[in-house]
């Protein structure tokens, strides 16, 4: 199977999460515009959704899907997003796209976090992705510094602003042993907005486009 039809499989078995009658998440990236475009067969089912990010809400408006603002939701059950890796302990690195900050946000209200990924994206340890830090722009110069501290070889994206105005940093040469440690102290770095460290809400299931399937790959309790 290609890459596009595991992520068009894994994005298709994510349906079975979506709350009837209720606001869903949705993230953003080229797994999440598959699961959009299924959400739109069900889209007389659920009340709308909430979007992660400028491109999501726009393609969600174009299936007729109603956008709504996070500030008027009440209750956000279950929040879909793909990821750029994931460990088997449902540790992530997201933020290729650029939207880590607002799929941080909206991973963070939902009562479930179900991330969906063709298998590729499955690693033994989280590094090899470029690991991406929004930065408010001042602050552009002593974030390099600081990241350099920590091991990183940080690179400036080209050209790129987030959805919040803002730059990414993208930290290169990383092998991420304790990914919940350095989440906290990447963001404890004066001038970070957000890192595209999921792990202190890492997901709750991990659904993983294979050739045989979806395998699904559920979080332990505590």
């Amino acid at each position: 199977m290609t890459q596009d039809a595991l992520k068009q499989l894994v994005a298709g078995e994510a349906i079975r999460y979506v709350v009837e009658d209720a606001v869903v998440g949705v993230g953003s990236g080229t797994t999440v515009n598959f699961f959009i475009d299924a959400l739109a067969r069900m889209k007389g089912r659920i009340e709308g959704a909430v979007a992660a990010s400028e491109a999501s809400a726009a393609r969600l408006k174009a299936h007729g899907i109603r956008v709504f603002d996070l500030n008027s939701v009440n209750e956000l059950p279950v929040y879909i997003d793909g990821a750029d890796e994931a460990t088997e302990h449902l540790y992530l690195i997201k933020g290729g796209g650029g939207a880590l900050t607002r799929e941080k946000i909206v991973a963070a209200v939902a009562g479930k976090f179900i991330c969906i990924c063709d298998r590729s994206k499955l690693v033994p340890v989280l590094g090899r992705f470029p690991l991406p830090v929004e930065v408010i722009p001042m602050a552009r110069s002593h974030v390099g510094r600081e990241l350099r501290k920590l091991g990183a070889h940080p690179v400036l994206r080209e050209n790129f602003k987030t959805d919040n105005g803002n730059l990414v940093i993208d930290c290169h040469g990383l092998s991420i042993v304790d990914p919940p440690a350095l989440e906290a102290e990447l963001d404890h770095i004066a001038g970070v907005v957000a890192n595209g460290l999921f792990a202190r809400r890492p997901a709750d299931v991990l659904l993983l486009g294979e050739a045989a399937g979806v395998r699904t790959l559920a979080r332990k309790a505590g």
